[in-house]
């Protein structure tokens, strides 16, 4: 019998920004991750530091970011 108040899986549950930034530039490297989503912090001098703030400050941007990670696993 399953209960009525189970949640289905987050798949980002326990994954930090910082983790799912790292392994989209390793998977498809700056240049590959700026075709896929098109923002500055990916394309112009990127790093990981400068890319978490501009995530961390824009919503639609990290949603973008998080749903690109979902759909690589």
């Amino acid at each position: 019998m399953s209960k009525n108040n189970e949640q289905p899986k987050d798949p980002l549950q326990g994954i930090t920004l910082e983790t799912i930034v790292r392994k989209l530039v390793d998977y498809y490297g700056w240049e590959g991750l700026a075709q896929r989503i098109n923002i500055n912090c990916f394309k112009c001098d990127p790093t990981i530091k400068s890319s978490l703030k501009f995530l961390r400050k824009t919503p639609w941007a990290r949603t973008k970011v998080e749903n690109l990670y979902v759909s690589m696993g």
